[in-house]
């Protein structure tokens, strides 16, 4: 699981995600150990992640150019993928204006897990990951425009990929001031 956040505003929504996706193979337990250490940001770079994989001999294959973040219709929609051993679990974000929701995808069956309104950021990654947007957000957000929550997105990205190699440099933004049907974009994609 990498990095999607958003911003919901009453005048419109932004989304960025960025576009790194790690395989990995050899023994479960021991991709578990470096899943774990990657996600709770104890390895910060690319060459620190290929040592450490080499290590204990776990096999990684970095990729740069999913794109994890889309608009349809009006609708914005962020997509991240958690692993755990053998079971894989989608989470998806919707967002448009005045509103946005979260459903969870196991086993191709998709089922809403939150939904809110405007003015509010929402964060789908890791530990490492959700912990620095979230300090930012605070330490940053008076409220403000449309155009301030996207720098503050864009700061977020950039921060995130200097602390964890678990997200790409390159990032997708996507934004819409439409105020389109949630219910009929997740229900399409259920």
């Amino acid at each position: 699981m990498t990095l999607v956040i958003a911003f919901i505003g009453n005048k419109g929504a932004v989304m960025a995600g960025d576009m790194r996706e790690i395989a990995f193979q050899g023994d479960d337990a021991r991709i578990e150990e470096l899943e774990r250490e990657l996600y709770s940001g104890s390895i910060t770079t690319d060459d620190d992640l290929q040592r450490r994989a080499e290590e204990i001999g776990v096999t990684i294959r970095v990729r740069d150019d999913k794109v994890k973040v889309t608009q349809q219709n009006g609708v914005l929609i962020g997509e991240v993928t958690e692993s755990e051993g053998l079971k894989i679990a989608k989470k998806r974000l919707y967002a448009t204006r005045g509103s946005y929701a979260i459903a969870e995808v196991v086993d191709s069956r998709q089922r809403v897990m939150q939904k809110g309104m405007s003015g509010n950021f929402v964060v789908l990654g890791n530990e490492v990951t959700k912990r620095v947007a979230n300090e930012f957000i605070q330490g940053a957000w008076e409220g403000g425009t449309l155009q301030d929550a996207i720098r503050i997105i864009m700061f977020i990205m950039q921060a995130a990929a200097g602390m964890t190699a678990s997200v790409s440099r390159t990032f997708v933004l996507v934004h819409t001031d439409l105020a389109a049907n949630l219910a009929d974009a997740v229900s399409r994609e259920g």
